[in-house]
Formats: C-alpha cells, sequence, structure tokens
C-alpha cells in the first residue's frame, strides 16, 4: 500500500492527517496494541498510509503493508456481496424463506421464557426469508454475548467464539435451526450468526463450498490474492493477542490465533477470513464505485444503493431497534443495511461522518467505513480482540475527517 497522490489535491490537509500516525503511534508506544496499519483513500486514490509497531511482538516482526491480518466480521460484507450476486442472477429474492433452500429452517421455534436448560417456545409466526439473515433480524445470535438464555444454549453446545472441531458448516448451520430464536423474525435486531447461516445458503445455491464461492464471484475478479479463509504465507500472519485483565496490555493468544493457519473444519461467512490491506482496499473501492472496479462488475449500482440503505422499519436507529450488546460504538444514529451499519443521523451519533456511510468492523478491532458523500474509504488494521478494548473507531473517523477542508 503507497500513497498514490499528495493529500491537498484530495482535499486534505496533509499536516492534519499526520496526527492519525502520532495518535495511534501513541498505543503502540505506550503498549495499548501491538502494531496498526490506516489506509485512507479519496477519489480512488491512496492519500495517507500509516503503520508503527509490531505484526508479532515476541518475535520483532513489524506491521508492514503485506501483513495478513484476521478481519473476523469484516468477513460478513464480503459473504453479503456474494449472496446478492445470487439476487441479481434470479436465482433467490429477499423476501423467500431460507427454508426452501434450507429445510432444517422449516419450523423455528422461538423463545418465550425460561431458563437455558428450559427454555419455552412458541411456533415462529414469519419465516426466516433472505432480508432477515442480511439485516441480522432473523432471531439467531451468538454466544458470546452472554445476554440471553439462548446465549447460553449456543455456548453449551460448543457456539461461543467458533464452532466444535470437525463440524463443516452445514452441520453448525443444522445445530443453529435446532436453537430456539431470540425473538420473532423481522421484530428486532440481534447481532448473529445470521451471517454464517447465509453463508450455508451460499453453498447451496452455488453448489459447491463457501470458499470457492467467494473466489470465483468477488475474489478473483477483483484480484484479492491474499484474502481467503487461511493463508500458508503465516509467516506474514499477525499474531493475536487480548488485553491482560486490569492493564489492558496486550497478551499473545495462540489458540485465537490458530485461525487462519490452516484450512478450517467450518467456513464461516460471518467471520473467517484472513485478508491484507491492499486486497480490502479494492473490496472497499468496488463498493465505492457502484459495484466495479478496473473493468470488472461484481455487482449493479442499484443493489449497492439497496445494500447501502437502511432497512429496519421506520428508518430508525439500532438504539430503538437493537438489543443492548457487547460493541465498540454506541448505536445511536446508526442503522442497518444488507450487509453493513449505515448511518442515518450523524448529530445523534456524534460523528463528523457522512449520512449515508456504511460500515463494519472486526472483533479483533480492525474496522473500515465507505463514505459516498466525500468520496472517502477508510480502513485500520490491528489485532487486538475484543474490539471493545479500545475506541478507536470513533477517534479514527474523527482523525480523519478534521483532516478534510474542501
Amino acid at each position: 500500500m503507497n500513497v498514490e497522490t499528495d493529500p491537498s489535491s484530495a482535499g486534505f490537509d496533509g499536516e492534519r492527517l499526520k496526527r492519525i500516525d502520532r495518535h495511534f503511534d501513541a498505543y503502540v508506544d505506550d503498549g495499548r496494541l501491538p502494531g496498526y496499519l490506516t489506509v485512507v483513500s479519496r477519489h480512488g486514490r491512496i492519500v495517507h498510509v500509516a503503520s508503527h509497531g509490531n505484526r508479532d511482538m515476541e518475535s520483532g516482526a513489524p506491521v508492514e503493508h503485506d501483513t495478513i491480518w484476521r478481519i473476523f466480521s469484516m468477513t460478513k460484507p464480503i459473504t453479503s456481496v456474494a449472496a446478492m450476486t445470487f439476487v441479481e442472477e434470479g436465482v433467490i429474492d429477499l423476501t423467500d424463506p431460507i427454508s426452501q433452500w434450507l429445510p432444517e429452517f422449516a419450523a423455528p421455534q422461538v423463545y418465550t421464557k425460561g431458563s437455558a436448560l428450559r427454555p419455552v417456545t412458541e411456533a415462529a409466526t414469519e419465516p426466516i426469508r433472505l432480508w432477515h439473515l442480511l439485516t441480522h433480524t432473523a432471531g439467531l445470535t451468538y454466544g458470546f454475548h452472554h445476554t440471553h438464555p439462548v446465549d447460553a444454549v449456543y455456548r453449551a453446545s460448543g457456539y461461543e467464539w467458533g464452532t466444535p472441531p470437525g463440524l463443516d458448516l452445514a452441520a453448525c448451520t443444522r445445530a443453529w435451526a435446532e436453537f430456539p430464536l431470540v425473538f420473532q423474525p423481522g421484530s428486532e435486531w440481534n447481532y448473529s450468526v445470521a451471517t454464517d447461516v447465509l453463508g450455508r445458503l451460499v453453498e447451496v445455491l452455488a453448489g459447491k463450498p463457501l470458499d470457492e464461492v467467494l473466489a470465483e464471484r468477488i475474489f478473483g475478479p477483483l484480484g484479492m490474492t491474499d484474502t481467503g479463509f487461511w493463508t500458508k504465507e503465516t509467516d506474514r500472519l499477525a499474531a493475536l493477542y487480548v488485553p491482560q485483565p486490569g492493564t489492558k496490555l496486550p497478551v499473545r493468544n495462540d489458540a485465537f490465533g490458530a485461525l487462519g493457519t490452516a484450512s478450517p473444519d467450518c467456513f464461516s461467512g460471518g467471520g473467517g477470513l484472513v485478508s491484507t490491506a491492499a486486497d480490502y482496499h479494492r473490496f472497499t473501492q468496488m463498493l465505492l464505485r457502484g459495484g466495479s472496479l478496473d473493468g470488472v462488475r461484481v455487482l449493479g449500482p442499484r443493489t449497492v444503493d439497496l445494500m447501502a440503505s437502511n432497512h429496519l422499519p421506520g428508518h430508525v436507529d439500532l438504539e430503538a431497534y437493537g438489543r443492548p450488546l457487547f460493541a465498540e460504538m454506541p448505536f445511536d444514529g446508526f442503522g442497518f443495511g444488507l450487509g453493513f451499519s449505515v448511518l442515518e443521523d450523524p448529530v445523534k451519533a456524534k460523528t463528523l461522518s457522512s449520512p449515508g456511510e456504511f460500515a463494519w468492523g472486526g472483533a479483533a478491532s480492525t474496522a473500515f467505513w465507505v463514505d459516498p458523500v466525500e468520496d472517502l474509504t477508510v480502513a485500520f488494521y490491528t489485532q487486538l480482540l475484543p474490539s471493545s478494548t479500545h475506541p478507536i473507531r470513533q477517534q479514527l473517523r474523527q482523525l480523519v475527517y478534521q483532516a478534510i477542508v474542501d
């Protein structure tokens, strides 16, 4: 990743952009982060690249521009784009019940009361549809939330920060279909394994494993040569860290860090990919340019616009429609589209970003956003899990937008 144009030619104050470096260099120098890399692009040209620290603190290997990162939930927008290619081809419609292809979801049950050991349920009054998966309104959940009895049901079966060994995506999807839903489909928003189920749906639609579908429909066409569910070039793969209790200083965690070093049993469409800054930059540029890049079209521009629109009923934000869960950023002012958060109200969100910005992040503190109003993309990479450890995303937004002066 190299700077492609002078910041002033893209409406930035170059000296103000250096505030990004000073701010996050301090995160590394005082031990809060092992290392980081961030990329700012405007009008299709990279205007700023900042990096500091180590991709592996123990060996002293530095962060480099071709460092490979576990992007965790930044996988979700990629899987969502893959699903929308099938919508564009007329294979499936956003309102279709997923049980047409995943019969295990033919009769979902919804939690009403009781404990994780003895939940009381009722039949779902609405089938789970494709748009429910894309918007996290299906009623599914994550075991790591620790806020609802159904979360504990997931954990008891081995679904907290991963999936049980030996189970592929098809087997995991069948298991999730047997668990109660947290609410009636379409009635609330809850961050969940919905995108993993979406990945399984994509497998069935394509008749091939998810890794092959993503390679054929996204990675190959866009030239994302370093993105996949694992990498052979483990010397370039950053080590993964978690905060030490009390000090929050990074401590290496090789159990989590094993992700990405070998082909997984389960191709997690919700969180399993590794990638580089250069590769993901190409993905965000494709989105910013309405679905095409360098003469290759992945999606139509109207499809991208639909994905980047708030699909929550009445254009409410996640604070009104979502459940109060672990998250780095507040939900005020942010809605949700088909695979992305969508900024509805910058004032309510207390951010300098533009209405219509769409974004998401990963559990190890990675993040990206696309701002069509400012013709801007930004991405940040590090490997500290969970992302709620430090307010990186809010701070990065402030530092980027204060440097725009046109």
